[in-house]
């Protein structure tokens, strides 16, 4: 069950972070499809790891996790291997062209979206918290 769990994330987050990346930018490169799945499978870690904590540190969590995986990304595949993905050089803040504070922000806000959703999705038990076969009676 937990290979499945992890491989239908990961093929949500590719997916989902691929159609925004279309809707945005009106393309989107095969790297930022294994990002997107990476990232969601590790704001769910991340999500689970802090359970019980409040939202918006949560998601100030996701953003900068989401924020340092985007700079090892763009390091590797723009600057080291040339790609040009994406080149933030012109935005306000940015480090190396690479990340800038306007994306973390987005990042913020889709955290802010995502980790309810995540927090609905998770049927793992935890202490305090009825399975879901007993929350359908």
């Amino acid at each position: 069950m937990l290979c499945y769990e992890t491989f239908v994330t990961f093929c949500l987050g590719a997916a989902g972070y691929g159609g925004l990346e279309c809707l945005y930018r009106g393309r989107t490169h095969w790297t930022m499809l294994c990002a997107g799945g990476l990232c969601l499978l590790a704001l769910q870690a991340l999500n689970r790891r802090l359970a019980g904590r409040p939202l918006a540190l949560r998601c100030l969590a996701g953003a900068g996790f989401i924020t340092g995986f985007e700079l090892a990304v763009g390091l590797l595949c723009n600057r080291l291997l040339g790609w040009r993905v994406w080149d933030y050089s012109a935005q306000w803040g940015n480090l190396w062209g690479q990340v800038c504070p306007r994306f973390s922000a987005y990042w913020y806000l889709l955290c802010l979206a995502l980790l309810p959703v995540l927090d609905r999705a998770d049927l793992r038990p935890r202490p305090g918290r009825r399975p879901p076969s007993a929350e359908r009676r």
